[in-house]
């Protein structure tokens, strides 16, 4: 890991490193990007997802439709000119 990156990573952390501090975090990312490679030479299935439990869509799709009547329910309401009247707002 070159010194480069350690000061690009710092910057984006808005951290002040000293040039000891650069050259251990150098070293100590370049151990951690080791044993990540580890996880490269793991064997990968299609068969598992990132959830251990398998989520699937249960919802049905958003059909259009009417409970009641409009007309039947603005001639039960207090209207105004076919408008509903509401409280008056403070």
């Amino acid at each position: 890991m070159d010194i480069g990156m350690v000061r690009r990573v710092a910057r984006i952390a808005r951290l002040r490193l000293t040039p000891e501090e650069e050259e251990r975090f150098a070293k100590d990312l370049e151990e951690i990007l080791a044993y990540m490679d580890v996880l490269d030479e793991a064997e990968g299935s299609e068969q598992h997802d990132f959830n251990p439990v398998p989520v699937k869509d249960v919802l049905r799709e958003d059909v259009e439709g009417r409970d009641i009547d409009a007309e039947t329910l603005l001639d039960s309401m207090d209207t105004y000119e076919r408008m509903v009247r509401g409280p008056k707002l403070s």
